[in-house]
C-alpha cells in the first residue's frame, strides 16, 4: 500500500515543486542514512548527486536514449557490437505488430530504466500485462524519480531487441564497467537474474580480482569465471567512456561475442549503500569532479 501511494505521488507530480538540490538531500538522507555534503563531496555516492546538479553535458540525453545511442555506439566502436533490433521504434504500444515479431524478443522503452518486457515464447506472453507495463513506462518521466536530468527530455518510444542468452543457456550476464576519465577501475557482474533466487552482484578490479563489496544485491555463491575476451571488453568500455569524468558502461558477452548494453551516468542513482562503506569513499577517490561549481 505504501509503495502504491509513493508511486501515485510521483506520477501526479506532487514532488515536482521541490528544487533538485533539496529533493536530493532528502532522498540521500532517507536512502543512505547520512547527510549529503554538496559543498565538499568526498564519497562516490555524494559526487554522483553533485554531478546530477552541476554536470550538464547535453550529449548525455542522447546517450541514455536506448534508440538514439545506437548511432553513437556504431560510430565509436562499430555496428557489430549492437544487439540486433527486431522491431521499432514505435511511439505507442498500439503500434506494435506483435503478430510480426519473432517467437522471442525483448521490448524496451527508450527513455527510462526498468521499462522492459522479456518474451521467451510469444505463445505464452501475457499480452495485457506486457502492454500495461510498457504503457506505465511511457507515461512516466524517469527524471522526476531521482532527478537524473539526462532522462528529462528523452522522447518516449519502444523498441524490440533480439532475445539473447549466454553460455548458461538461460540468462544473460551483465558486465558493468566503472570508467573514470577514460580508464576502467572496477566492474561488477550481475548474475542469476532469471533464476528463482535473488540477483547477485560480484565486484572485480580491472585485473579480475574479486573485491569484497556488497552493493544492492548479495554476492554469488558460486565462482564467477573470467569471460573470454575480457581485455577487449575493457578496451571497448574505455573507448565508450572516453571524454567523460565518469560513466558506467554495460556490456554483454555471449561465447566471446561482445555486445553493448547501455550508458549509465549515475550508478543506482547514487542512493544504494556500499558495504563496507569504505568502498564508497574509495570509488569517490577515483572520481574527479569536472569544473566544480558550488552553490
Amino acid at each position: 500500500m505504501i509503495s502504491k501511494i509513493k508511486q501515485a505521488i510521483v506520477r501526479k507530480g506532487l514532488l515536482r515543486v521541490i528544487p533538485d538540490s533539496v529533493y536530493l538531500k532528502i532522498l540521500y538522507r532517507c536512502k543512505m542514512g547520512r547527510s549529503l555534503d554538496l559543498k565538499n563531496p568526498s564519497s562516490y555516492t555524494e559526487k554522483l548527486q553533485w554531478l546530477k546538479l552541476y554536470n550538464r553535458n547535453e550529449l548525455f540525453t542522447t546517450l541514455v536514449d536506448k534508440y538514439k545511442v545506437r548511432e553513437y555506439v556504431k560510430r565509436q566502436i562499430g555496428e557489430e557490437y549492437l544487439i540486433p533490433l527486431v522491431g521499432g521504434p514505435w511511439n505507442k504500444v498500439e503500434d506494435i505488430p506483435f503478430e510480426e515479431l519473432p517467437k522471442s524478443f525483448v521490448l524496451k522503452t527508450t527513455h527510462d530504466s526498468g521499462g522492459v518486457v522479456i518474451c521467451k515464447d510469444k505463445t505464452q506472453l501475457n499480452l495485457d500485462e506486457a502492454k500495461r507495463k510498457i504503457n506505465y513506462s511511457l507515461e512516466t518521466n524517469f527524471y522526476w524519480r531521482y532527478r537524473e536530468w539526462p532522462y528529462k527530455n528523452v522522447k518516449p518510444c519502444i523498441i524490440a531487441e533480439k532475445y539473447m542468452v549466454d553460455e548458461s543457456g538461460y540468462e544473460l550476464k551483465d558486465y558493468k564497467f566503472f570508467v573514470f576519465d577514460g580508464k576502467v577501475k572496477a566492474l561488477f557482474i550481475a548474475t542469476d537474474r532469471m533464476s528463482d533466487t535473488d540477483t547477485c552482484f560480484d565486484f572485480f578490479d580491472r585485473d579480475f580480482n574479486h573485491l569484497p563489496i556488497v552493493n544492492g544485491h548479495p554476492n554469488a555463491k558460486h565462482v564467477i569465471e573470467k569471460p573470454d575476451k575480457f581485455e577487449e571488453m575493457i578496451e571497448l568500455a574505455e573507448k565508450l567512456g572516453r571524454g567523460f569524468s565518469h560513466v558506467r558502461i554495460d556490456l554483454y558477452n555471449i561465447n566471446g561475442r561482445i555486445y553493448f548494453g547501455e550508458y549509465t551516468f549515475f550508478h543506482f542513482s547514487g542512493i544504494t549503500p556500499f558495504e563496507p562503506v569504505e568502498w564508497d569513499y574509495e570509488f569517490g577517490k577515483w572520481l574527479t569532479l569536472p569544473g566544480r561549481k558550488i552553490k
